[in-house]
Protein backbone atom coordinates (compact mmCIF):
# COMPACT_ATOMS: atom_id res chain seq x y z
CA UNK A 1 0.00 0.00 0.00
CA UNK A 2 1.57 3.36 -0.80
CA UNK A 3 2.48 5.43 2.00
CA UNK A 4 0.60 8.39 0.46
CA UNK A 5 -3.05 6.23 1.64
CA UNK A 6 -1.50 5.28 5.34
CA UNK A 7 -0.16 7.87 7.15
CA UNK A 8 1.20 5.32 9.82
CA UNK A 9 3.27 3.73 6.76
CA UNK A 10 4.35 7.93 5.87
CA UNK A 11 5.42 7.76 9.28
CA UNK A 12 7.23 4.60 9.06
CA UNK A 13 9.50 5.51 6.16
CA UNK A 14 10.53 8.70 8.05
CA UNK A 15 11.52 6.16 11.20
CA UNK A 16 13.48 4.42 8.71
CA UNK A 17 15.11 7.61 7.70
CA UNK A 18 16.19 7.61 11.80
CA UNK A 19 13.66 9.83 12.36
CA UNK A 20 12.82 9.32 16.24
CA UNK A 21 9.63 11.97 16.55
CA UNK A 22 7.67 9.70 14.30
CA UNK A 23 8.83 6.82 16.23
CA UNK A 24 7.19 8.19 19.20
CA UNK A 25 3.95 9.35 16.78
CA UNK A 26 3.38 5.24 16.31
CA UNK A 27 4.47 4.01 19.57
CA UNK A 28 1.70 6.60 21.10
CA UNK A 29 -0.94 5.82 18.65
CA UNK A 30 -0.31 1.76 18.68
CA UNK A 31 1.02 0.98 22.22
CA UNK A 32 -2.42 0.17 24.05
CA UNK A 33 -3.25 -1.78 20.89
CA UNK A 34 -0.69 -4.05 20.76
CA UNK A 35 -0.53 -4.43 24.53
CA UNK A 36 -4.38 -5.37 24.54
CA UNK A 37 -3.55 -8.07 21.54
CA UNK A 38 -0.58 -9.19 23.61
CA UNK A 39 -2.21 -9.15 26.79
CA UNK A 40 -5.26 -11.60 25.30
CA UNK A 41 -2.86 -13.92 24.11
CA UNK A 42 -0.74 -14.23 27.14
CA UNK A 43 -3.12 -12.96 30.26
CA UNK A 44 0.22 -11.86 32.03
CA UNK A 45 0.43 -8.62 32.93
CA UNK A 46 3.99 -8.36 33.24
CA UNK A 47 5.25 -10.68 30.80
CA UNK A 48 2.37 -8.61 27.83
CA UNK A 49 4.53 -5.56 28.79
CA UNK A 50 7.47 -6.38 28.21
CA UNK A 51 6.56 -8.40 24.53
CA UNK A 52 4.52 -5.63 24.04
CA UNK A 53 7.81 -3.67 24.51
CA UNK A 54 9.86 -6.11 22.20
CA UNK A 55 7.17 -5.45 19.30
CA UNK A 56 8.48 -1.73 19.28
CA UNK A 57 11.77 -2.54 19.51
CA UNK A 58 11.60 -5.08 16.47
CA UNK A 59 9.99 -2.13 15.13
CA UNK A 60 12.89 -0.04 15.18
CA UNK A 61 15.05 -2.60 14.66
CA UNK A 62 13.79 -4.02 11.56
CA UNK A 63 12.89 -0.36 10.15
CA UNK A 64 15.37 -0.26 7.59
CA UNK A 65 13.87 -3.02 5.87
CA UNK A 66 10.77 -1.78 5.93
CA UNK A 67 8.69 -1.47 2.87
CA UNK A 68 4.92 -0.15 2.48
CA UNK A 69 3.82 -2.92 0.69
CA UNK A 70 0.42 -3.48 3.30
CA UNK A 71 -0.95 -1.28 6.20
CA UNK A 72 1.34 -0.41 8.62
CA UNK A 73 -1.17 -1.85 11.15
CA UNK A 74 -0.99 -5.18 9.45
CA UNK A 75 3.01 -5.05 9.59
CA UNK A 76 3.17 -4.09 13.30
CA UNK A 77 0.59 -6.70 13.97
CA UNK A 78 2.39 -9.46 12.30
CA UNK A 79 5.82 -8.53 14.53
CA UNK A 80 3.35 -8.89 17.56
CA UNK A 81 1.81 -12.34 15.99
CA UNK A 82 5.16 -13.92 15.20
CA UNK A 83 6.31 -12.65 18.98
CA UNK A 84 3.69 -14.41 20.38
CA UNK A 85 3.93 -17.58 18.56
CA UNK A 86 7.83 -17.43 19.65
CA UNK A 87 7.06 -16.86 23.44
CA UNK A 88 4.40 -19.95 22.99
CA UNK A 89 7.03 -22.11 21.74
CA UNK A 90 9.38 -21.20 24.05
CA UNK A 91 6.59 -22.42 27.06
CA UNK A 92 6.29 -25.33 25.22
CA UNK A 93 9.76 -25.65 25.57
CA UNK A 94 9.70 -25.19 29.40
CA UNK A 95 6.76 -26.99 30.54
CA UNK A 96 7.20 -25.20 34.09
CA UNK A 97 6.29 -22.11 33.06
CA UNK A 98 2.48 -23.26 32.02
CA UNK A 99 0.28 -21.46 29.84
CA UNK A 100 -2.88 -21.57 32.78
CA UNK A 101 -0.05 -20.28 35.85
CA UNK A 102 -1.81 -16.74 35.09
CA UNK A 103 -4.94 -18.55 36.04
CA UNK A 104 -3.78 -19.26 39.36
CA UNK A 105 -1.59 -15.91 39.86
CA UNK A 106 -2.19 -13.52 42.72
CA UNK A 107 -1.76 -10.21 40.57
CA UNK A 108 -2.65 -11.13 37.04
CA UNK A 109 -5.07 -12.30 36.49
CA UNK A 110 -6.90 -11.72 32.64
CA UNK A 111 -8.86 -8.78 33.39
CA UNK A 112 -9.74 -8.04 29.40
CA UNK A 113 -7.55 -4.45 28.73
CA UNK A 114 -7.01 -4.27 32.55
CA UNK A 115 -6.32 -5.23 35.68
CA UNK A 116 -9.22 -5.10 37.95
CA UNK A 117 -8.86 -3.33 41.69
CA UNK A 118 -8.30 -6.09 44.15
CA UNK A 119 -10.43 -4.03 46.60
CA UNK A 120 -13.31 -5.03 45.15
CA UNK A 121 -11.94 -8.90 44.67
CA UNK A 122 -13.81 -9.93 47.94
CA UNK A 123 -17.44 -9.37 45.99
CA UNK A 124 -18.59 -12.24 45.54
CA UNK A 125 -19.37 -11.54 41.81
CA UNK A 126 -15.49 -10.15 41.70
CA UNK A 127 -14.90 -13.92 42.71
CA UNK A 128 -17.16 -15.34 39.70
CA UNK A 129 -15.92 -12.55 37.53
CA UNK A 130 -12.61 -13.79 37.95
CA UNK A 131 -13.39 -16.96 37.56
CA UNK A 132 -15.03 -16.72 34.46
CA UNK A 133 -12.06 -14.63 32.90
CA UNK A 134 -9.73 -17.31 34.14
CA UNK A 135 -11.53 -19.95 32.35
CA UNK A 136 -12.49 -17.65 28.71
CA UNK A 137 -8.37 -17.67 28.72
CA UNK A 138 -7.69 -21.37 29.21
CA UNK A 139 -9.88 -21.69 26.53
CA UNK A 140 -8.66 -19.20 23.93
CA UNK A 141 -5.08 -20.56 24.86
CA UNK A 142 -6.81 -24.24 23.18
CA UNK A 143 -7.69 -23.26 20.04
CA UNK A 144 -5.71 -23.70 17.20
CA UNK A 145 -3.12 -20.80 16.34
CA UNK A 146 -4.39 -19.32 13.54
CA UNK A 147 -8.04 -18.92 15.06
CA UNK A 148 -6.78 -17.81 18.13
CA UNK A 149 -4.86 -15.25 16.24
CA UNK A 150 -7.34 -14.45 14.07
CA UNK A 151 -9.99 -14.04 16.78
CA UNK A 152 -7.85 -11.84 19.19
CA UNK A 153 -7.06 -9.68 16.33
CA UNK A 154 -10.76 -8.89 15.34
CA UNK A 155 -11.82 -8.67 19.28
CA UNK A 156 -12.26 -5.18 20.47
CA UNK A 157 -12.19 -4.00 16.41
CA UNK A 158 -8.56 -4.43 16.60
CA UNK A 159 -7.84 -5.06 12.90
CA UNK A 160 -10.59 -5.49 10.01
CA UNK A 161 -11.12 -8.55 8.27
CA UNK A 162 -9.23 -7.65 5.32
CA UNK A 163 -5.44 -7.08 7.29
CA UNK A 164 -6.10 -10.21 9.74
CA UNK A 165 -6.26 -12.00 6.01
CA UNK A 166 -2.92 -10.05 5.46
CA UNK A 167 -1.53 -11.29 9.06
CA UNK A 168 -2.28 -14.67 8.61
CA UNK A 169 -1.79 -14.95 4.72
CA UNK A 170 -4.77 -15.91 3.75
CA UNK A 171 -8.15 -15.46 2.21
CA UNK A 172 -11.14 -13.12 3.71
CA UNK A 173 -13.58 -15.84 3.90
CA UNK A 174 -10.66 -18.27 5.62
CA UNK A 175 -10.64 -15.31 7.95
CA UNK A 176 -14.31 -15.16 8.44
CA UNK A 177 -14.43 -19.09 9.01
CA UNK A 178 -11.27 -19.15 11.40
CA UNK A 179 -13.28 -16.20 13.72
CA UNK A 180 -16.26 -18.37 13.36
CA UNK A 181 -15.35 -21.52 14.46
CA UNK A 182 -13.33 -19.98 17.09
CA UNK A 183 -16.24 -18.16 18.98
CA UNK A 184 -18.37 -21.74 18.94
CA UNK A 185 -15.58 -23.12 20.01
CA UNK A 186 -15.24 -20.91 22.78
CA UNK A 187 -19.48 -21.10 23.03
CA UNK A 188 -19.52 -24.75 23.11
CA UNK A 189 -16.36 -24.92 25.87
CA UNK A 190 -17.66 -21.92 28.07
CA UNK A 191 -21.64 -22.66 27.79
CA UNK A 192 -21.50 -23.58 31.57
CA UNK A 193 -20.12 -20.54 32.80
CA UNK A 194 -21.95 -17.85 30.27
CA UNK A 195 -25.32 -16.56 31.52
CA UNK A 196 -24.47 -13.25 31.08
CA UNK A 197 -24.01 -12.75 27.40
CA UNK A 198 -20.58 -12.13 28.22
CA UNK A 199 -19.61 -13.72 25.18
CA UNK A 200 -22.41 -13.19 23.16
CA UNK A 201 -22.81 -12.38 19.16
CA UNK A 202 -22.90 -8.83 18.91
Amino acid sequence: MPAATDPDAALMLRVKRGDRVAFEELVAKYQQPVLNFVFRTLPDATEAEDLAQGVFVQVWKSAARYEPSAKFSTWLFTIARNLCLNEFRRRSRHPAESLDAPAHADNDEPRGHSVEDKRQSAAPDALLRGELEAKVAEAVSALPENQRTALLLWQRDELAYEDIAEVLDCSLSAVKSLIHRARETLKARLKPYLRTGEWSDE
